[in-house]
């Protein structure tokens, strides 16, 4: 029971009425199955922060890189003295690598051939079968040319004599156009094994020996500017081409020999 005050208001002059009920809790909502692995991802925020508290940054260093947006990459070489294993894990050193005072470490090539290594190549090709079983298609491209400009004059083989005229003259060499005075180059690594007159028709003529009885030959030279037994590198010059012997102008007689026998330079250059 109430009562009416002066002021309006009404006074209880009972006891109070008992709570209402609560209301029935609402079901359980079901369990979000990526919850967990989202809360488990750090934000980049965060992994700024671990990494510069890590590193030995500091945290404080680590949250301003973060707030300024940075993007941190770290590489660790597999190589390192130290490899860290995982958080939290005790990093493990790696073994020394050592060797003998008494080692000797061998950089030799000689068993490497590429294209840039021609010589070698070579040198494979002559060392693994017989030269003269070598096929064309493995030649081919194993020497170097004589000269830096290859025009041919007169090819490999039977042709009408330039001298004589008469038919059937086989010609034992490939022929390349060259002003007197050109300079001529070795065409592969090799000893000189004869630098003089040729009394055959060649003329000044040079013969370098590769190896393996592979030969080449050069002819109606102006000049020559090495000596029997001298050692040559591929490109090296030797000679200027002149037209001495038997020769009808200026150019290059050159020829690749196999066994004694000459061969189709076409197949070696």
């Amino acid at each position: 029971m109430t009562t009416q005050t002066t002021r309006g208001r009404r006074r209880a002059t009972g006891p109070a009425p008992e709570p209402r009920p609560a209301a029935a809790l609402q079901a359980a909502r079901p369990r979000d199955a990526q919850r967990d692995e989202r809360r488990g991802r750090r934000s980049p925020f965060r992994q700024v922060t671990d990494f510069a508290a890590a590193s030995g940054v500091g945290q404080k260093a680590g949250i301003a890189l973060a707030a300024t947006g940075l993007v941190l990459t770290v590489a660790i070489p597999a190589t390192g003295p130290v490899m860290a294993t995982g958080p939290g894990t005790p990093a493990a050193a790696q073994p020394d690598v050592t060797a003998a005072a008494a080692a000797k470490i061998d950089f030799s090539r000689t068993a490497v051939t590429t294209k840039g290594d021609p010589d070698g190549k070579l040198k494979q090709l002559l060392s693994a079968q017989s030269v003269g079983t070598i096929t064309r298609a493995a030649s081919a491209g194993s020497l170097g040319a004589p000269l830096e400009q290859m025009v041919t004059a007169s090819p490999f083989g039977y042709r009408v004599s330039p001298i004589t005229g008469g038919a059937g003259e086989f010609h034992r060499g490939q022929d390349y156009a060259a002003q007197c005075g050109t300079a001529v180059h070795a065409a592969a690594s090799g000893t000189v094994t004869f630098s003089g007159w040729h009394p055959y028709g060649g003329g000044n003529r040079i013969v370098i020996d590769h190896g393996n009885g592979l030969e080449t030959t050069y002819n109606h030279l102006s000049s020559s500017s090495v000596q029997v037994g001298q050692k040559v590198s591929r490109g090296d010059v030797i000679a200027m081409s002149g037209t001495t012997g038997a020769s009808t102008g200026c150019h290059l007689h050159f020829e690749v020999m196999v066994n004694g026998d000459v061969v189709d330079p076409l197949g070696w250059l």
